[in-house]
């Protein structure tokens, strides 16, 4: 799980861009969201994934829909900051809550965690032996694997935009901000 996890994807992506303009605390939210996520998919997987593939028809699309727009309208909100508030608005104006909502609808929409917990994962365990105790152990390898490697991209990410957002701070959101955009974009458009 940590090696998937490593691979960059665009929850890194999420993460990176918003530990460096707006600080590690912000990349540990979103880091937060994914779990989350991950846990629901765990959860599903467990306990029943046909009849809420079932039941959600056609609406999962509107979550992955209603992600990537989210994701744009926070990257248009990081590139139109002041060259002047650039450092310090940015972390005043992102709330913990839409930190955590980013992890978690780039997850829920993630079709490369949808393949794995829904597809592979089942393939590697027998979902029907499972106790209660044996999904939590589940649920807590994978908070630590996933959220591990994230928060290490997380860490690196934030320390890259202090030393650079010193100087360069307008820049560096105009990056986090396309960057936040154009993952927005990717989970609208994929297939």
């Amino acid at each position: 799980m940590a090696l998937l996890a490593l691979v960059p994807s665009v929850s890194v992506l999420a993460v990176s861009a918003r530990a460096a303009s707006a600080g590690f605390r912000h990349g540990v939210y979103v880091t937060l969201g994914i779990i989350a996520g991950d846990t629901i998919f765990i959860l599903l997987a467990i306990f029943g994934l046909h009849l809420l593939a079932e039941a959600m028809g056609d609406s999962f699309v509107f979550i992955k829909y209603l992600g990537g727009a989210y994701l744009i309208w926070l990257g248009l909100r990081m590139w139109r900051l002041g060259a002047a508030a650039a450092t310090t608005q940015t972390q005043a104006d992102t709330s913990a809550t839409s930190s955590f909502m980013t992890g978690l609808l780039i997850t829920l929409g993630d079709q490369k965690a949808i393949l794995f917990y829904l597809g592979f994962f089942p393939a590697f365990m027998d979902l029907k032996a499972l106790t209660v105790l044996d999904a939590l152990i589940v649920i807590a390898i994978a908070a630590v694997a996933v959220g591990g490697v994230k928060l290490g991209y997380a860490y690196a990410a934030s320390r890259a935009g202090a030393v650079i957002g010193a100087k360069l701070g307008q820049t560096m959101n105009r990056i986090a901000g396309s960057l936040m955009m154009a993952v927005g974009v990717y989970l609208i458009v994929r297939v």
